[in-house]
């Protein structure tokens, strides 16, 4: 069953009223002749009230509509306008091919028409010249109409699918960071027998402010993708999200979960505080997802995160750190599924700049660089 919105109705009441209009007004003709009898033009125009109320089904039977108009058209002269208006509903409805196959019916039918209502007035030359030129304005809105509402669909397919990768992607970021680091704290205290009570509320305080944290940035991403287009981060009550500014903090949180990491930030002011926000952010999730790797792939290895960059020439990211390096005795690897290397593509990408990632020399390399105009 379809359902009509007020503008559906808004929409067929004005079509059906525009079709009677139609028929009415180029009606003239045929009371100007005196051949046709006056029960036959009483009939046509009962007939056509019908295909006018008709029309109220061409949302839900396009075509078979049009295909019975298409027909009685060729034996009532009241059909021209329920039949124009059924013709566009199809064009804008159904599949060229049977748009076409409407088309040659009403082309077939056309000259039996003319022999059953000749138009005195009217050469049957001009007649047929005018109905194909009606007709195909008709069709050509109709699938114009049709192929800018698929138009309209997949621009709001592609926007829909693009905010789903977007909000995989920051939710990934905060969530493989911070939990990654409680699997790092929570394994240090498995495995420390006999750590004594402040070790173990110190360990047990971390892991506590790690997923307060996790809950607190998972709160701000989720403020952030609800925001309104053009909207700053911050306005709707949120934090703003972390930029380069915070790389240093980031450092320590990998330290105090028993990483070693050298942040070497060659950005300094003015330089570092005229860097755009989401480029800042774009390096913030760079090294964040870089620290992530480390503490996965080699747990207690020496990172070094190197952050460089002037205006006119972009920012460069680099993060390095030994392959197969040695693990605690009885520790796990952090399970990884590789989709963060792919979200960071994808948001550099987004960025307009360049990223690498693999093996370099026995280490780790993950290489970015982003635009950062003069």
């Amino acid at each position: 069953m379809v359902t009509r919105s007020r503008r559906d109705w808004i929409v067929d009441i004005t079509a059906i009223a525009v079709a009677a209009c139609f028929s009415v007004l180029t009606s003239g003709v045929l009371f100007g002749e005196v051949r046709h009898p006056h029960w036959l033009l009483v009939l046509d125009q009962i007939a056509a009230a019908g295909a006018c109320a008709a029309l109220w089904l061409r949302r839900r039977h396009p075509f078979a509509l049009a295909l019975v108009l298409v027909v009685l058209s060729a034996f009532s002269h009241f059909m021209g306008g329920p039949l124009w208006v059924a013709l566009f509903t199809a064009a804008v409805h159904c599949r060229p091919r049977a748009v076409a196959l409407l088309v040659g019916i009403q082309l077939l039918l056309r000259p039996i028409g003319l022999a059953l209502r000749p138009e005195s007035q009217v050469p049957d030359e001009l007649a047929v010249a005018a109905s194909l030129v009606a007709m195909t304005a008709v069709i050509s809105w109709g699938m114009t109409v049709r192929y800018r509402r698929r138009l309209i669909a997949t621009l709001y397919e592609q926007a829909q699918r693009a905010t789903r990768e977007s909000i995989a992607r920051e939710m990934h970021d905060v969530l493989a960071h911070r939990l990654s680091l409680l699997s790092v704290h929570a394994g240090a205290l498995e495995y420390a027998a006999g750590a004594s009570p402040q070790d173990v509320r110190r360990a047990a305080g971390v892991i506590r402010s790690s997923a307060h944290q996790a809950l607190e940035e998972l709160r701000d991403v989720i403020g952030v993708l609800r925001a309104a287009p053009g909207e700053e981060p911050g306005t709707d009550g949120t934090r703003p999200q972390p930029t380069h500014r915070e790389l240093p903090r980031l450092a320590e949180e990998s330290r105090l979960a028993g990483a070693r990491v050298t942040l070497d930030q060659r950005l300094a002011p003015p330089d570092a505080d005229a860097l755009p926000e989401n480029t800042g952010r774009t390096v913030y999730r760079i090294v964040q997802e870089g620290l992530t790797n480390a503490r996965k792939h080699a747990p207690g290895a020496e990172t070094t995160v190197t952050v460089d960059g002037a205006r006119g020439t972009g920012v460069t990211v680099e993060i390095r750190n030994p392959l197969g390096a040695p693990q605690r005795p009885g520790a796990r690897l952090i399970p990884g599924s590789g989709r963060g290397l792919t979200g960071l593509r994808e948001r550099v990408a987004l960025a307009g700049g360049r990223i690498e990632a693999g093996r370099d020399r026995g280490h780790f390399r993950l290489h970015a660089w982003l635009p950062w105009p003069p």
